[in-house]
């Protein structure tokens, strides 16, 4: 078994390009066998409490705990095929004392299992401080973007006024979903327990026997131990189903990420031209063209965030396959993707709060699609107070309709939007409406209801939510 891994043999983004390093040693062999190694000491220490192993024993095994040699537990497993039993033979040799107890009793996924668990909430830590971290900023900048009226775009079409500020709010209100799904996500991950082969405990009932302690206790003597509730009922395995469910949380902070990246993308487009995201002095935007500005980020954003979103799939399947009391046709796959969805789900939350922070909004593309699309929208306000000084609302329609239709024909040709100035010169207008009143209601501006109260009432529920979450 070759263990030389350089830039000349395969190896993945997540070694290197993608996520921390502290999320990378979460995942790590290394830190997988030393979780391996605490809680063999744990099962040890509670049968020590039981009168089954001597103290110098659990002594021993506490002294090495820590001295993982990588190299010496892969030369065994290349003969032997097994990796935890692997790690057991080099913990052995290291352990003169105590070698001879290790893993007695036990099985390979009580083992495996809860170490996977405790990695699973390492990881859950990592990502929720993140998310903290992109919650702030997006208030800061929905705070400062709260009054900012730009054009709203339903259809991807122009519609009626909004604020850059309660756009923002609606990525903040998602991701505060996020956010809980998460917390609960974490709060919700167990560890399978001691429960032997099948998960009754059955091993351990013969161990135990005579000493005073049943295999209930010693298991919560372990589980307190490693700080981790353990699931009620378990087989060979902790139920599939946890890693699917903390999967799709992820998945739907990806979905949220994702829709916010692809908005980005969009408004970045010079015909829209409104926000911009941070682009370096030397950056090169495209190879060919010079003149690029590319959303490399945004892009990259969406593109990861797709992947992650097809991996609650392999999760389901694990889970629902999962036969009688153990397949092991989930192994394979959970040593790749619960590693990847974590490592992703952190780079969409690095990539995005940098994104965030140094996101540029152009004041001026803003007010130029207002000033082309706004009045349309404002037409309505228009209509609404026709109509209260006495004129027909259906008549007004078909008035108001004509000269729009006649001004979205000017735009098409390139000219300046003529609304504004056929609408308060037109005579039936005129008759209900006063000309300076008819341009003061076509101000689009005006049109943007209470949208600021509302993006602020989203910083003040962040801001809350971080305090009662501190």
């Amino acid at each position: 078994m070759s263990n030389s891994f350089t830039h000349d043999t395969f190896l993945s983004p997540y070694t290197w390009r993608y996520g921390s390093d502290a999320m990378r040693q979460i995942w790590s062999e290394s830190h997988k066998r030393k979780l391996w190694r605490q809680i063999w000491v744990a099962l040890a220490e509670a049968q020590e409490a039981a009168g089954l192993v001597k103290a110098a024993q659990v002594k021993d095994l506490q002294e090495h705990q820590n001295d993982i040699d990588l190299d010496r537990a892969h030369e065994i497993e290349s003969q032997i095929h097994h990796d935890l039993m692997a790690e057991i033979r080099t913990y052995a040799e290291q352990s003169s004392v105590g070698g001879g107890i290790i893993h007695l009793g036990a099985t390979s996924m009580d083992i495996e299992d809860n170490a996977e668990a405790l990695r699973l909430r390492e990881s859950m830590t990592l990502i929720i401080d993140y998310t903290q971290k992109l919650l702030m900023e997006l208030a800061s900048l929905i705070e400062r973007e709260a009054d900012h009226v730009c054009m709203a775009f339903t259809h991807l079409q122009p519609a009626e006024p909004t604020t850059v500020g309660y756009r923002l709010a609606g990525y903040a209100q998602d991701l505060l979903t996020d956010y809980a799904a998460l917390q609960q996500a974490m709060k919700n991950i167990r560890g399978k327990g001691f429960k032997g082969a099948v998960g009754t405990a059955a091993s351990y009932n013969e161990l135990l026997a005579g000493t005073g302690m049943t295999p209930a206790q010693m298991e919560a003597h372990i589980m307190n131990k490693l700080d981790l509730d353990a699931f009620t009922i378990a087989t060979q395995t902790y139920p599939r189903r946890q890693d699917w469910d903390v999967i799709n949380a992820l998945a739907g902070l990806a979905m949220t990420i994702y829709r916010m990246a692809f908005d980005m993308r969009v408004l970045q487009s010079p015909p829209f031209g409104e926000w911009s995201e941070p682009f370096g002095a030397s950056q090169v935007g495209s190879s060919a063209m010079p003149f690029k500005r590319n959303p490399i980020n945004a892009e990259n954003l969406d593109s990861l965030a797709r992947y992650l979103a097809a991996l609650p799939r392999v999760a389901w399947d694990n889970a629902a396959h999962n036969l009688l009391e153990r397949t092991l046709d989930d192994s394979g796959n959970r040593r790749i993707f619960l590693p990847e969805a974590f490592l992703t789900a952190e780079e969409l939350l690095i990539r995005s709060t940098k994104l965030v922070a140094g996101l540029r909004i152009d004041a001026a593309g803003i007010q130029r699609n207002l000033e082309t699309y706004g009045v349309f929208a404002a037409t309505e306000r228009l209509l609404m107070e026709a109509a209260r000084n006495g004129g027909n609302r259906q008549d007004l329609h078909e008035v108001i309709r004509e000269h729009s239709l006649k001004a979205w024909e000017a735009i098409r040709k390139g000219d300046a939007n003529p609304l504004v100035s056929s609408l308060s010169t037109d005579a039936t207008i005129s008759r209900l409406v006063a000309p300076q009143r008819v341009k003061e209601l076509l101000q689009a501006e005006a049109h943007i209801g209470d949208a600021p109260v509302r993006a602020r009432q989203i910083v003040s529920l962040i801001k809350e939510t971080m305090m009662e979450t501190a």
